[in-house]
């Protein structure tokens, strides 16, 4: 099996081959730009399986597949959500949100497997191109619509602190201190929260930067955040998540 990463980011093309190879799979090659990409498909045998950064420093990565016909099968890496991610798994194996988690990551290869058991498919990326969402064009949602009783109720997004996960279900936490369960995952919310209000900290916790009350130094590099009301789970940002964290504060 022929393995290639696709990342500009090279400490992060380091880190995910080290997670691939945890897993008894050896990368060939890496790759970590659309210009090297391209040069490098025209004059090698093309692999297996590439792990794929959309957005790479010279481009986008579906520009590789305008230059050159490619028939390998696909997993999508980014750290931008902005993207309608989604609609990718039409075509590609999957899709891995930095930072990467090494349950999905093994979840992936699974799929690849199942999928491909003799090793190749080919991505329509005119598809793929027109499933890009332009953040700017985006509607993102609103307000959300819970049962309460034999009632409906509308809560605003800006009213929200946090959503969460618990017990497998999905719950809203509002500035007046209710929890309302939600018909969805978190991870069906991913294109639907505005980025620059909601920031995924962990598997478990959407939280809305306007509840924040404080931020402080945990175990392991990592960040507990406190919100004005609420009071459950706590709530920690994993120390591969920080920088971004730290970025998305602003």
């Amino acid at each position: 099996m022929k393995v290639i990463i696709i990342e500009d980011e090279k400490p992060a093309a380091r880190r995910l081959q080290r997670m691939v190879e945890k897993l008894g799979i050896q990368v060939d090659h890496m790759l970590h730009s659309v210009e090297e990409a391209i040069e490098w498909f025209e004059r090698n045998e093309h692999p297996d399986l590439i792990f794929l950064d959309i957005q790479l420093s010279d481009g986008l990565s579906f520009e590789i597949f305008e230059a050159v016909e490619v028939k390998s099968a696909v997993i999508f890496t980014t750290a931008y959500d902005e993207y309608a991610l989604r609609a990718f798994k039409l075509n590609s194996i999957d899709y891995l949100l930095k930072p990467i988690d090494d349950e999905e990551l093994e979840e992936a290869m699974k799929k690849y497997r199942d999928r491909i058991p003799a090793g190749r498919i080919q991505l329509d990326f005119e598809e793929v191109r027109k499933m890009l969402v332009n953040p700017l064009d985006r509607q993102y949602k609103k307000r959300f619509t819970v049962k309460v009783g034999q009632r409906l109720k509308m809560v605003p997004v800006e009213e929200i602190e946090c959503i969460y996960s618990e017990n497998k279900g999905t719950y809203i936490y509002t500035s007046e201190g209710r929890d309302y369960l939600l018909d969805t995952t978190l991870d069906s919310l991913e294109n639907e929260l505005p980025p620059d209000t909601f920031y995924r900290v962990s598997r478990k916790f959407y939280i809305n930067v306007s509840a924040i009350r404080d931020i402080i130094a945990y175990t392991n590099a990592r960040l507990k955040v406190k919100l004005h009301r609420y009071n459950g789970q706590e709530i920690i940002v994993s120390r591969e998540r920080v920088k971004d964290f730290k970025d998305w504060l602003g």
